[in-house]
Protein backbone atom coordinates (compact mmCIF):
# COMPACT_ATOMS: atom_id res chain seq x y z
CA UNK A 1 0.00 0.00 0.00
CA UNK A 2 1.18 3.11 -1.08
CA UNK A 3 1.94 5.59 1.92
CA UNK A 4 -0.43 9.15 1.78
CA UNK A 5 1.48 12.27 0.35
CA UNK A 6 2.76 14.70 3.16
CA UNK A 7 3.98 17.65 1.98
CA UNK A 8 7.16 18.23 4.09
CA UNK A 9 9.23 21.17 4.43
CA UNK A 10 11.39 20.47 1.68
CA UNK A 11 8.23 20.33 -0.53
CA UNK A 12 6.93 23.40 0.49
CA UNK A 13 10.20 25.26 0.11
CA UNK A 14 10.56 23.49 -3.43
CA UNK A 15 6.83 24.73 -4.48
CA UNK A 16 8.03 28.19 -3.39
CA UNK A 17 10.76 28.31 -5.34
CA UNK A 18 8.82 26.87 -8.84
CA UNK A 19 5.94 29.60 -7.98
CA UNK A 20 8.34 32.36 -8.40
CA UNK A 21 10.35 30.78 -11.33
CA UNK A 22 7.14 30.43 -12.71
CA UNK A 23 5.82 33.44 -12.05
CA UNK A 24 8.97 35.82 -13.55
CA UNK A 25 8.02 33.68 -16.43
CA UNK A 26 10.99 31.45 -16.65
CA UNK A 27 10.91 28.43 -18.78
CA UNK A 28 10.37 25.42 -16.41
CA UNK A 29 8.83 22.98 -19.61
CA UNK A 30 4.98 22.61 -18.97
CA UNK A 31 5.11 24.14 -15.30
CA UNK A 32 2.40 26.41 -14.84
CA UNK A 33 0.98 27.97 -11.52
CA UNK A 34 -2.67 26.84 -11.13
CA UNK A 35 -4.77 29.36 -8.81
CA UNK A 36 -8.10 28.45 -6.83
CA UNK A 37 -10.08 29.69 -4.35
CA UNK A 38 -9.45 27.86 -1.46
CA UNK A 39 -12.57 25.79 -0.19
CA UNK A 40 -12.72 26.95 3.10
CA UNK A 41 -11.29 30.40 2.87
CA UNK A 42 -11.87 31.60 -0.27
CA UNK A 43 -8.83 32.80 -0.30
CA UNK A 44 -6.67 32.24 -3.80
CA UNK A 45 -4.08 29.23 -3.44
CA UNK A 46 -1.29 28.96 -5.99
CA UNK A 47 0.14 25.52 -6.45
CA UNK A 48 3.09 24.78 -9.28
CA UNK A 49 1.83 21.95 -11.29
CA UNK A 50 2.96 20.24 -14.39
CA UNK A 51 0.49 20.19 -17.60
CA UNK A 52 0.49 17.16 -19.78
CA UNK A 53 -0.29 17.05 -23.18
CA UNK A 54 -1.65 14.42 -24.90
CA UNK A 55 -3.56 14.66 -28.49
CA UNK A 56 -3.52 18.32 -28.40
CA UNK A 57 -5.48 18.53 -25.01
CA UNK A 58 -4.30 19.76 -21.79
CA UNK A 59 -4.43 17.70 -18.31
CA UNK A 60 -3.98 18.43 -14.72
CA UNK A 61 -3.19 14.33 -12.93
CA UNK A 62 -3.09 14.35 -9.01
CA UNK A 63 -0.08 11.81 -8.40
CA UNK A 64 -0.03 12.19 -5.59
CA UNK A 65 -3.46 11.75 -4.37
CA UNK A 66 -7.16 13.73 -3.50
CA UNK A 67 -4.57 16.25 -1.84
CA UNK A 68 -6.02 19.73 -1.77
CA UNK A 69 -5.21 21.37 -5.04
CA UNK A 70 -8.09 18.68 -6.07
CA UNK A 71 -10.15 19.23 -2.97
CA UNK A 72 -10.27 23.01 -3.73
CA UNK A 73 -10.78 22.70 -7.87
CA UNK A 74 -13.42 20.78 -7.51
CA UNK A 75 -14.99 23.32 -4.53
CA UNK A 76 -14.46 25.29 -7.31
CA UNK A 77 -16.47 23.54 -9.95
CA UNK A 78 -13.35 23.43 -11.90
CA UNK A 79 -13.11 27.20 -12.10
CA UNK A 80 -8.76 28.13 -12.05
CA UNK A 81 -6.50 30.07 -13.50
CA UNK A 82 -3.29 28.93 -14.87
CA UNK A 83 -0.22 31.10 -14.97
CA UNK A 84 2.93 31.22 -16.52
CA UNK A 85 5.07 34.68 -16.17
CA UNK A 86 2.60 37.25 -17.18
CA UNK A 87 0.19 35.31 -19.45
CA UNK A 88 -2.52 34.24 -16.95
CA UNK A 89 -5.38 31.96 -18.78
CA UNK A 90 -8.66 31.47 -16.67
CA UNK A 91 -9.58 27.97 -17.18
CA UNK A 92 -12.22 25.67 -16.68
CA UNK A 93 -10.81 22.14 -15.24
CA UNK A 94 -13.15 19.12 -16.14
CA UNK A 95 -12.43 15.87 -13.97
CA UNK A 96 -12.20 13.02 -16.41
CA UNK A 97 -14.66 9.09 -15.67
CA UNK A 98 -12.43 7.04 -14.29
CA UNK A 99 -11.35 4.82 -17.71
CA UNK A 100 -10.48 7.80 -19.44
CA UNK A 101 -8.38 8.74 -15.96
CA UNK A 102 -6.51 5.66 -15.91
CA UNK A 103 -5.63 5.69 -19.07
CA UNK A 104 -3.86 8.98 -18.77
CA UNK A 105 -2.80 8.74 -15.77
CA UNK A 106 -0.47 5.54 -16.76
CA UNK A 107 0.84 7.64 -19.90
CA UNK A 108 1.81 10.32 -17.71
CA UNK A 109 3.36 8.23 -15.26
CA UNK A 110 5.48 6.16 -17.79
CA UNK A 111 6.41 9.74 -19.80
CA UNK A 112 6.63 12.46 -17.36
CA UNK A 113 5.66 16.22 -17.92
CA UNK A 114 6.25 16.84 -21.98
CA UNK A 115 9.78 18.29 -22.62
CA UNK A 116 11.27 17.57 -19.16
CA UNK A 117 14.97 15.56 -19.87
CA UNK A 118 14.33 11.70 -18.98
CA UNK A 119 16.96 11.60 -16.38
CA UNK A 120 15.14 14.03 -14.20
CA UNK A 121 11.73 12.36 -15.01
CA UNK A 122 13.72 9.09 -13.65
CA UNK A 123 15.35 10.35 -10.55
CA UNK A 124 11.82 12.15 -9.97
CA UNK A 125 9.54 9.43 -10.74
CA UNK A 126 11.56 7.09 -8.47
CA UNK A 127 11.63 8.87 -5.36
CA UNK A 128 9.53 11.48 -5.32
CA UNK A 129 6.13 10.12 -7.47
CA UNK A 130 6.15 5.99 -6.93
CA UNK A 131 6.58 6.04 -3.43
CA UNK A 132 2.86 7.28 -3.21
CA UNK A 133 1.08 5.29 -6.40
CA UNK A 134 -0.02 1.51 -5.65
CA UNK A 135 1.53 1.53 -9.60
CA UNK A 136 3.94 2.03 -11.29
CA UNK A 137 5.37 1.62 -14.78
CA UNK A 138 4.91 -2.33 -15.53
CA UNK A 139 1.88 -2.25 -13.87
CA UNK A 140 -1.51 -3.41 -15.79
CA UNK A 141 -4.51 -1.98 -16.97
CA UNK A 142 -6.69 -2.37 -14.37
CA UNK A 143 -4.24 -1.88 -11.83
CA UNK A 144 -4.35 1.90 -13.04
CA UNK A 145 -8.21 1.47 -13.25
CA UNK A 146 -8.61 0.45 -9.66
CA UNK A 147 -6.11 2.82 -9.27
CA UNK A 148 -7.87 6.01 -10.78
CA UNK A 149 -10.48 6.86 -8.44
CA UNK A 150 -8.02 7.97 -6.01
CA UNK A 151 -5.93 9.66 -8.50
CA UNK A 152 -8.06 11.90 -10.40
CA UNK A 153 -7.39 13.62 -14.16
CA UNK A 154 -9.00 17.15 -15.11
CA UNK A 155 -8.63 18.09 -18.95
CA UNK A 156 -8.22 21.53 -18.76
CA UNK A 157 -10.84 24.07 -21.19
CA UNK A 158 -9.88 27.00 -22.04
CA UNK A 159 -12.70 29.60 -20.62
Amino acid sequence: MAKPYRAWWGVRASNAWMRAVIRAGLPMWTFRVLTVPGRRTGRAIHTPLALFEQHGRRYLIASYGTVNWVRNLRAAQGKATLRHGRHIETVTAVELPTDQAAELFRASLASGPPHVPKPIVALYRRFFVLPYLDVDTDSSPQQFLDNAHTHPVFEIVSA
